[in-house]
This record gives structure tokens, sequence and C-alpha cells, in this order.
């Protein structure tokens, strides 16, 4: 009987040249390779090699990207734009004057502790008239930064941040201002007015009814009605009634039925020879045209309501020199030229008057 063997374990040295025996013959027949070992190559070669933690904190990166391109594309992140990129005024402003006082108050706040509610701007579809960003809400905000930047030189205070929003067309975008400055300090009754009739001027809206209707949507009835008569103020006197904002809301509403009596043209001469001294003086001069006008019966014509505003054309704005502005107009009483800006002057429109005068003449 044949005595059997007894098996031996093979030494470390023995196993690792069995092992690199078969990683040689498998390098040399690809056929030979275990399907077992492509799969986990695979799975090796799609395994993140991250720790667990890192994974988390990437996996929560690209949610946070998700939510801040969601917020950007609704104008829900603020950014830092340049002062010099945003246009004030590619809006008619419905705010004409601002409390001094209470413009330094905000200027020390800004410069003590920053700017807290950013502007609102849009992308308007004419930036080489409007600029890169029209300003939409927070007129005296970036007034405040444009001081305090013209006080350190130009070294600080050069960007503000804004929301970029998109209001769709203009009128949305005249609401959101109305409805900043209804809510933060209120308007005058005279800049309620102003800011329809001048809506209606620009071509936004056809009528002073559509304006007031829209920009005033959440005031009452009763409310809608006297600013369509303060808007009646801004039509006839606007270019003359230097100071509008100092008008109480019954002095409008006298002013206004004076105008509907028909007495434009005597205010006028009146404010005329007021010279625009001060708000009491030009009331003062207006007063005895008013008491007048309020015993003559009124001109059943105006209907109660202020006219709507004649519908003409218009060359675009051409800005000259010291930030005036000239724009040529054209409706059914002939050709007008329009000055804006705030070195306009009487001086200044008699001379211009006299060289056009002069020009003809000479033809």
């Amino acid at each position: 009987m044949a005595r059997r063997r007894q098996l031996e374990t093979p030494s470390p040295e023995a196993l690792k040249e069995i092992e690199a025996g078969i990683d040689r013959d498998l390098a040399r027949s690809p056929g030979l390779r275990p399907p077992i070992a492509d799969v986990v190559a695979d799975a090796a070669r799609h395994a993140d090699p991250l720790p667990q933690a890192d994974r988390e904190a990437a996996a929560r990166d690209k949610s946070d990207a998700a939510r801040l391109r969601a917020a950007e594309e609704k104008g829900l992140v603020a950014v830092e734009l340049p002062l010099d990129e945003i246009t004030a005024d590619a809006l008619n402003r419905d705010r004409i004057v601002m409390d001094e006082e209470e413009m330094q108050e905000l200027m020390t706040s800004i410069s003590v502790n920053g700017l807290r509610l950013p502007i609102e701007v849009f992308e308007p579809l004419n930036p080489d008239d409007a600029g890169r960003y029209a300003l939409v809400s927070g007129y005296r905000r970036l007034t405040a930064l444009r001081r305090l930047n013209a006080m350190s030189g130009g070294e600080r205070f050069q960007t503000i941040p804004a929301f970029i929003r998109e209001p769709g067309n203009i009128a949305n975008a005249l609401v959101s201002m109305i409805e900043e400055n209804e809510i933060r300090s209120g308007l005058s009754q005279y800049e309620r007015g102003r800011a329809a009739a001048a809506a209606v001027h620009d071509g936004i809206f056809a009528s002073v009814d559509e304006a007031v209707a829209v920009l005033f949507q959440n005031a009452s009835k009763a409310k809608r009605s006297k600013i369509r008569s303060f808007a009646l103020i801004h039509e006839e006197l606007g270019d003359m009634l230097t100071h509008g904002t100092g008008l109480n809301e019954r002095q409008c509403l006298r002013l206004a039925g004076a105008l509907r009596a028909g007495a434009a043209e005597p205010l006028r001469a009146a404010l005329e020879r007021a010279g625009g001294r001060s708000a009491a003086e030009e009331w003062d001069a207006m007063l005895p045209v008013v008491e007048a006008a309020e015993g003559e019966p009124q001109d059943a014509s105006r209907g109660g309501r202020p006219k709507t505003a004649r519908k003409v054309e218009k060359a675009r704005r051409t800005q000259v020199a010291r930030g005036i502005t000239i724009e040529r107009e054209y409706g059914p009483g002939g050709y007008a030229i329009r000055f804006s800006g705030s070195e306009v002057t009487q001086e200044l429109v008699d001379a211009v008057m006299d060289n056009v005068r002069h020009l003809l003449e000479q033809n």
C-alpha cells in the first residue's frame, strides 16, 4: 500500500510566484480574464473617491448653486453696480423735492452702517439714451451714495447694491416707483398728479384716466378722482408753478376748480408776476384769481375731470451742456421745443428765443 503524502502549506515566497505566473498567463491570453475582474474594475472607475463628509459638502454646494440660479432669475439677488452705470431720470420721477435734513441723516447712516436696502433697477431697451441700468426705486439712496462718493473725491462709495428687475414694461416700473415712495414717506398731492400727467406726456398711457387707474390702482375711488384734479394742475401750470409741492390738498382742489372754470390764462399771468419766489407767494398771487373763478359757473365741457393730454409726436431727447436736454415735439398746435434740466431758467429760454427770432429775421 502506497504511503500517503502529507500536504504542506506553501511559503509566502511560493505564493507570490504562483500569483505572478497567473498574472502573466492572463496578460498573454485576454480571453482567460474572469468576468468578475471587469466588473470590479468598472466599479472602481466609477466609485467616488471622496470621503463621506466631502461628498455631502459637494451635494450641498450643488443644491445651493441651483437655488442661487433660481433666485437670480427672479431678481431676488442683489448685485453691486457702479454708480455711473445707473441713470436716475430714465423715468419721469414722481418725487420732485427732497428734504435736505432727511438727506443728511440718510448720508450719515450710510457712511456709518452701510446701505441696508438695495435699490431697484432694470435694463432699458434703449441703453444709449437711458443708460445701462435705469432706476425704478431708491432715488434718495442713489442720490445719497453719489453725494458721499463726491465728498470722498471718488475714492469711496463707487458702487451700490441693486436688484435687477424685469418690469415687463415701463408702466410696471412706474407703479413700483410710486408704490415705494407712497409707502416710505408719501408723495405730495402735486407730485401724484404730476406723475400721472408726465406718464401721459411720455406716451406710456393714452389718457390721465388710464394713468391714474394703473399707477394708483390701490387708492380709493375718491383719492383717484383727486389725483386727476392734481394732474390737471400740472398739465396747465406745471411749466410755471415752481413750488407745486408746497400746495396742500385743499389748495390743489381749489386750483383745479379754477382751471375747470377757464381761469388758466389769468393763473399763468399771476404766476409770472409772482416770479417763483416761494410757495406762499405763488399761492397768494393765484388766490384772487381762484376766488374770482369760484364765483363763476364751471365750464361744462370739462366734465368735472381733467382733460387728457393731446397726443404729440416727439423726437428723441438730446443732451446738451450742463445736463440740459432738448426735445422736439409736434402736435395739433405745431412744433415745440422742450427744455429739461435743473439749469433751465426763464433767462436761458428767453435768450434761445431771441436767437431763434434773429435767425428767422435774417432768412
